[in-house]
């Protein structure tokens, strides 16, 4: 009987983070699809308050919100470490994680609105994107150093997303010449082996984020 199951949506940033945990500690896992406009009544009953995925159910017990889920997930399962074993390093990994968590909206921004607002989005986020790479990134292969920690994991939104979100809305976050390493942390993320071999199909991906992006621009021009 399988112990651990997660309830997630394909083109979610937030369940392949929670993905990418459970393989990189190795856990084995059934992963259920939910339909986006018709959930299911198991995801209703596990997360009632939010109504969201993914959700988490680990002998039975459900556990809701992808950073939640992360955190749980690390503390549950030893192996294979996502945060530092050093108290202040740690506490360091969960403020970017927070930082992380703050640009959401900003990134959704862009999903939702049009001209000089979208403008305005698209400066805030790329002054965040600076910020990430000065303090957080430097130098290093990953935020941790030389292996992918849940800081990483938090930000694989850029490594895949974001880059969907320029094709399609013909924004530019990330321009040639700039954020020079973010570019290659990003090209680091994408050329570990459970990312590469967990990422939804691109083609896919923007067919997707076209029609999210058509209902957002319809609400706001009807």
């Amino acid at each position: 009987m399988v112990e651990v199951k997660l309830h997630g949506f394909w083109a979610s940033p937030f369940s392949h983070g929670v993905i990418w945990a459970l393989k990189l500690k190795e856990i084995n896992y059934e992963y259920v699809e939910e339909d986006l406009p018709n959930k299911s009544e198991l995801l209703l009953k596990y997360n009632p308050v939010y109504k969201k995925k993914p959700v988490l159910v680990h002998d039975g017990k459900p556990i809701a919100e992808s950073l939640v889920i992360l955190e749980y997930i690390e503390e549950t399962w030893p192996q294979n470490p996502l945060l530092p074993q050093d108290v202040y390093e740690r506490a360091i990994a969960r403020f970017w994680i927070k930082f992380g968590e703050e640009m959401g909206p900003t990134v959704v921004s862009l999903f939702q609105t049009t001209g000089e607002e979208r403008e305005k989005a698209r400066k805030q986020l790329v002054q965040k994107l600076k910020i990430l790479e000065e303090h957080a990134l430097g130098d290093k292969k990953f935020s941790g150093g030389e292996a992918i920690n849940l800081v990483d994991i938090e930000f694989g939104v850029l490594a895949h997303w974001v880059e969907g979100m320029e094709e399609v809305m013909g924004l530019q976050l990330l321009k040639p010449g700039t954020l020079p390493q973010l570019r290659q942390w990003i090209k680091n993320f994408k050329e570990v082996a459970v990312i590469k071999e967990n990422l939804p199909d691109k083609a896919k991906l923007l067919a997707h984020m076209k029609v999210v992006r058509e209902l957002f621009v319809f609400n706001v021009s009807g």
